[in-house]
């Protein structure tokens, strides 16, 4: 029997994670403004493969295509109605290509929508939201839920209630730290780390953001506020700029593996990579770590 998430949180070393998804799905044909999560259902081998060419890179741990699949993101791309039936397959697609030799988190990101009293959203009408893509992932068969790339913390708060309602498997919260070393909604790295563990969730770090730089500071001040946190990591590879019909990255593979022996060195517990990152840059990153 597989260890579970919680046991291997517990136990020495660093569990290298998958990386970009959107990117790489465009990569293999997805268009442009489609939701990715429209693929769980009308292409699904490029979903596998986009896992297991992660998996194949020596990642442990891959994300379910469902960032957005909430129902106020999927309404967007008319598929509001199928909620349950997208991150249930997203759920399953990650589980069958990860058998029993990785680790599979249900992906949850914001709800694209601004909570009263900045929005019309109530906190209740967020958690109803985020309880039911949770529900799904569960039933997929994940080992826990990742609520990633989040800039307000009563949003996060929603979603952790949200995913609490449905499941006791492990939570983890990472906020994206984008303006200025804050969030968007203006959360310092030190206000998330007191609030985030005080929620009592499993992890908390941060992804995406701007830069290597900026989301290593962002974990060291975490690191500095809460110090028996455990952290993770998942940076984008630098900014894009456009080449063309693409978008370019200029991290390379080399560069996110010294970055990598640096996040590792604050006492990251999982680590990979977000916009613009790679199975290269995972391979890498990998090497680094374990050799």
């Amino acid at each position: 029997m597989k260890a579970t998430l919680r046991e291997l949180l517990s136990r020495p070393g660093v569990l290298i994670a998958d990386g970009a998804t959107g990117t790489l799905l465009q990569q293999a044909g997805l268009p442009r403004g489609m939701a990715p999560e429209r693929w769980n259902l009308e292409n699904p081998e490029a979903i596998l493969a986009l896992h297991r060419s992660y998996l194949d890179a020596g990642a442990q741990i891959v994300l379910t295509n469902s960032f957005g699949g909430n129902r106020y993101r999927l309404a967007g791309h008319g598929l509001a109605d199928q909620v349950h039936k997208v991150n249930l397959r997203a759920a399953q697609l990650a589980r069958q290509a990860a058998g029993t030799d990785a680790l599979v988190l249900g992906d949850v990101g914001p709800s694209g929508q601004l909570l009263a009293p900045l929005g019309s959203l109530s906190f209740e009408e967020v958690v109803a939201a985020f309880s039911e893509q949770a529900a799904a992932l569960v039933e997929g068969d994940v080992d826990g839920i990742l609520i990633e790339t989040m800039s307000d913390l009563e949003e996060v708060k929603a979603a952790v209630t949200g995913a609490r309602q449905v499941t006791d498997l492990p939570v983890l919260v990472t906020m994206s730290f984008d303006t200025h070393g804050r969030t968007m909604m203006g959360v310092t790295p030190v206000q998330a780390a007191h609030t985030l563990w005080e929620l009592g969730v499993d992890v908390i770090g941060a992804n995406c953001g701007r830069s290597l730089p900026e989301n290593l500071e962002a974990v060291r001040a975490m690191r500095e506020a809460e110090p028996g946190a455990t952290l993770m990591a998942k940076p984008n590879a630098g900014l894009p700029r456009g080449e063309g019909d693409t978008l370019q990255y200029d991290v390379t593979p080399e560069i996110m593996a010294d970055y990598a022996l640096r996040f590792a060195a604050l006492g990251v517990k999982i680590l990979g990579g977000c916009c613009g990152s790679t199975p290269e840059h995972i391979r890498a990153i990998a090497r680094a770590l374990h050799g």
